[in-house]
C-alpha cells in the first residue's frame, strides 16, 4: 500500500518502506538467521536513507515532515545503545558465574529447601530456573537446568507423566522468568528503551521500578504454571532424590565474582535510590572482571553477539522509521483515534503473541514497539483510563515472553523438546493455556496499576 503511495523509486520513504517490508518477511520466514537480516538492514539503511547514502540515491522527494534522510550516526549509534550495554553486562555476568561455579552453587543452595517430594521438586526447578532467567540468558539458563534435571529424570518411572512435567518446567520457567527484570529478555529492554526515551515518552522507568510490578506478576504466573503442570502431568511416585554436585570455589577470582555479582544486582534493584542508571551499573562487572582477569579475550567470544546485532538492527529500523517521519505517517493513516482504547491495547498484545510463536521474540518486539510507541503517544488521553502507554508497550513485552506454543517458538523450548521427553502436542497444550492465563493476568495488572498511577 505504501509502496504504491510513494511510486518514485528515489523517494526516501519508498526505500525505507521497502526495507521495512523486506525485514518483516525475512524475520517471519527466516530465510537466513535473524541476526544476519538485522545487519543487512542496517547496511541498507545507511546506503539508502541516511545522510551518507550513495550519491545517486539521495535525489529523492522529501518534505520537512516526511522523507527526511536519517543521520548516519543515529543509525550506527544503535550498536552502542545503552540497552546494548545493559545486555553486554548481563552476558559478562553469566560467563563469570559459569567460570566461577556460582551458577551451580546457587542452584544447589536454592533447590535444597524444596526437599524430595515430587511436587515440590517440580516447584523448585520452576522457581530456580526463573530466578536465573531474570539475570542470565534464557537459553543458557535452560541448558544449565536441563543438565541438572537429567539425573532426576533417570530416577523416575519410564512410563510416568511426571517426566514430561519436569522437562516442560524448564522452558516455561525460563520464558516466564525473563519477564521479571529489564535484562531478562530482549523485548523487555526494547519496551523500556521507548518508554524511557528522553525525546519520546520519557517515563523514566528504572530497573527496580520494573521489578516492583513485574516480579510479583512473574511469581504468580510461575505458581500457576506449577499447578497446570501438576494437573496435566501427575507424578507416579511421591519422592525424588536430587543430585547436583559441585563445591564453591574459594580462589580470589571466584570471590571477586561473588562480590561483584551481589553488588551489581543490588545496584540494579535500587537504581532509583542510588541515582546510578541501570545501563551504567551493567558496565561495572565488565570493567571489574576484565581488569582482574576473570574475563579473558577468549571469554569475550562467548558473548551472544548475534543477539546484540539482532537487537541493534531492530533499533536502527525504529530510528529510521521515526526520523524520516514514516512511522508517524503510518500511524496517522490508521484511525487509531476512532478505535476503542481496549481494542488497541489488547489487540496489539494478541498480535505480538501470535507473531512471537513463529518468529523471534526480539524481532517481533523490534517491529511492533516503535510504531506502537508513536501511536500511543498520540493517544495518551484516550489510553489513560487503561493504564496509558505503559500498558500498551509492556503488554507487548509480556505477549512476546508468553509465546511458547511450538518447539521453534523459543530456544528453551527447542532444548527441552530435544530431550525426547516432550511431544509437540504437550508443548502446545501448556503453551496455549499459559498464554491465555498470562495475558489476562498481565493486562489486568497493568490496567489496574496504570489507571491508579502506580506504574
Amino acid at each position: 500500500v505504501f509502496i504504491a503511495y510513494y511510486p518514485h523509486p528515489k523517494s526516501c520513504i519508498y526505500k525505507l518502506n521497502s526495507s521495512f517490508i523486506f525485514a518483516t518477511l525475512m524475520w517471519v520466514f527466516e530465510a537466513v538467521p535473524a541476526w544476519t537480516t538485522s545487519v543487512l538492514i542496517v547496511v541498507l539503511l545507511l546506503l539508502t536513507v541516511s545522510d551518507s547514502s550513495l550519491w545517486f540515491l539521495t535525489q529523492g522527494i522529501s518534505t520537512e515532515e516526511l522523507g527526511q534522510t536519517v543521520k548516519y550516526k543515529s543509525i550506527m549509534h544503535c550498536f552502542a545503545d545503552p540497552i546494548i550495554m545493559l545486555f553486554i553486562g548481563g552476558f559478562i555476568l553469566a560467563i563469570a558465574a559459569t567460570k566461577s561455579g556460582l551458577d551451580v552453587l546457587l542452584a544447589r543452595v536454592m533447590l535444597r529447601p524444596f526437599g524430595t517430594q515430587s511436587r515440590y521438586v517440580l516447584l523448585g526447578f520452576i522457581l530456580v530456573t526463573a530466578a536465573f532467567s531474570m539475570f542470565l540468558s534464557n537459553t543458557a539458563t535452560a541448558a544449565m537446568m536441563l543438565t541438572f534435571l537429567t539425573p532426576v529424570l533417570k530416577a523416575l518411572p519410564a512410563d510416568g507423566k511426571g517426566k514430561i512435567g519436569l522437562a516442560m518446567a524448564i522452558p516455561v520457567a525460563a520464558n516466564v522468568g525473563g519477564m521479571g527484570t529489564p535484562i531478562g529478555t530482549p523485548p523487555n529492554a526494547i519496551a523500556l528503551k521507548y518508554l524511557n526515551d528522553p525525546e519520546g515518552l520519557n517515563l523514566n522507568i528504572g530497573f527496580g521500578e520494573w521489578m516492583s510490578f513485574m516480579l510479583p506478576y512473574t511469581i504468580i504466573v510461575l505458581f500457576i504454571a506449577w499447578f497446570i503442570l501438576l494437573r496435566l502431568f501427575p507424578f507416579k511416585q511421591k519422592n525424588i532424590e536430587l543430585q547436583i554436585e559441585g563445591e564453591a570455589k574459594k580462589d580470589w577470582r571466584s570471590i571477586v565474582v561473588y562480590i561483584t555479582f551481589a553488588i551489581t544486582v543490588i545496584l540494579w534493584m535500587f537504581d532509583k535510590v542510588t541515582g546510578v542508571n541501570s545501563n551504567v551499573v551493567a558496565m561495572i562487572p565488565v570493567a571489574v572482571f576484565c581488569i582482574t582477569g576473570v574475563i579473558t579475550k577468549r571469554d569475550l567470544e562467548e558473548i551472544s553477539w548475534s543477539v546484540l546485532w539482532m537487537v541493534a538492527g531492530g533499533f536502527a529500523l525504529g530510528v529510521a522509521l521515526q526520523e524520516t517521519g514514516l512511522a508517524k505517517h503510518m500511524i496517522e493513516a490508521i484511525p487509531f483515534n476512532t478505535w476503542p482504547p481496549v481494542l488497541m491495547i489488547v489487540g496489539s498484545g494478541l498480535i505480538c503473541y501470535a507473531m512471537a510463536n513463529f518468529i523471534s521474540h526480539t524481532a517481533t518486539a523490534a517491529l511492533l514497539v516503535p510504531i506502537l510507541a508513536i501511536a500511543g503517544s498520540s493517544m495518551r488521553e484516550n489510553l489513560s483510563s487503561l493504564g496509558g502507554v505503559e500498558t500498551l508497550l509492556i503488554g507487548v513485552a509480556i505477549g512476546s515472553s508468553l509465546a511458547m506454543i511450538l518447539p521453534i517458538s523459543t530456544p528453551p523450548n527447542a532444548l527441552a523438546h530435544a530431550t525426547g521427553m516432550i511431544q509437540q502436542k504437550d508443548m502446545e497444550k501448556v503453551g496455549i493455556i499459559m498464554g491465555i492465563i498470562g495475558l489476562i493476568l498481565g493486562y489486568t495488572m497493568l490496567i489496574i496499576l496504570g489507571s491508579n498511577k502506580l506504574l
